[in-house]
């Protein structure tokens, strides 16, 4: 059974990581849409805030503080969509954080802190919304990573967290269609985006962490976040690198000699830096204020001509019920 989404000018949709990066833009473009919101994050400061900015121009937003790594916490979020909305139709697991260091070098503390919000977050985001999407049709949309498919040197637990998310997703999804859900799977692979994952990060290198060009907006992934609420997807690589880490599996040993070869030095700015404290992956690293990227030199793309021809043209069905709106 192909899932019917709804426009999302009729949809509710819950976003995790609402308060800064790829979450915020996504917050920001839904609500411009018409979109009913749920924005979680922990730093509840800016979820007010959020809902707030979002208020004044006359859209609906709910601000649910909840941390993603406990299961009770995401319970807490459906239970308040439900309570105030009615409903929920689209579910967002956007919540991530990073480490940036030789693989030796975090403690396993701040290991399995990662996993809790990167890969756990996920199955509690996605576990909650399936039980009321199973019953009422939507869609569970999952921000991964190019990094689900290849790997990268100095972020290997962000790494492992992105390639298991993917696993995760790919056998939900299959389960679900077995049973016959009206409920569609996207995961979304970004490539590097001028978020504030790597301000955030836990940094164990001598320099501050950096992202391997090209780097995107973030509005770019929050465009094919909304495309994925509204028309069903596997996959959508957001990115020309990303979709180049698809064909890199068919030869992995020359992608680690390239990755092994550039990626060292593209993820370390000349700036000197290494931080002793543990950016956002035990608390929010925020202080109310609602920023969606960072301040960087490089150039940030706009637009990914890739993933646009991809989201117009790759999904004939979606083209053909776009035309007739």
């Amino acid at each position: 059974m192909r899932p019917q989404l709804k426009p999302l000018s009729q949809q509710v949709v819950v976003i995790t990581g609402a308060s800064s990066g790829i979450g915020l833009a996504t917050a920001r473009a839904a609500a411009r849409r018409g979109a009913k919101l749920v924005v979680v994050s922990r730093d509840e400061a800016a979820l007010q805030a959020l809902a707030d900015e979002l208020q004044q121009g006359r859209h609906e937003a709910i601000p649910v503080a909840a941390d993603v790594g406990v299961e009770a916490d995401v319970r807490r979020v459906a239970a308040r969509a439900l309570a105030h909305y009615g409903r929920f139709d689209t579910w967002v697991n956007n919540a991530g954080v990073s480490i940036f260091g030789h693989v030796e070098q975090p403690t396993m503390e701040e290991n399995r802190r990662l996993f809790d919000t990167n890969f756990w977050g996920v199955v509690h985001g996605t576990l909650a919304a399936r039980e009321h999407l199973r019953l009422h049709g939507g869609a569970i949309v999952t921000v991964g990573s190019m990094l689900s498919d290849v790997s990268i040197p100095l972020q290997g637990m962000y790494c492992a967290s992105k390639h298991a998310v993917k696993g995760f997703i790919n056998s939900a999804r299959m389960e679900s269609e077995s049973a016959g859900e009206p409920v569609s799977f996207t995961l979304i692979k970004p490539a590097s985006v001028n978020s504030m994952l790597a301000a955030h990060a836990r940094n164990y290198m001598d320099n501050k962490p950096d992202l391997p060009p090209p780097v995107y907006a973030p509005q770019v992934v929050a465009d094919a976040i909304l495309h994925a609420a509204e028309y069903p997807a596997r996959d959508i690589e957001v990115g020309e690198p990303a979709a180049g880490a698809t064909f890199a599996q068919l030869a992995p040993g020359i992608a680690d000699v390239v990755l092994r070869t550039f990626a060292m030095n593209m993820q370390q700015k000349d700036e000197r830096d290494r931080r002793a404290d543990s950016g956002n992956l035990f608390a929010s690293a925020g202080d109310g204020s609602l920023r969606e990227s960072e301040d960087r030199r490089g150039l940030t793309f706009q637009h990914s001509p890739y993933t646009e021809l991809m989201t117009r043209f790759g999904d004939p069905l979606a083209s053909r019920r776009r035309t007739l709106r």
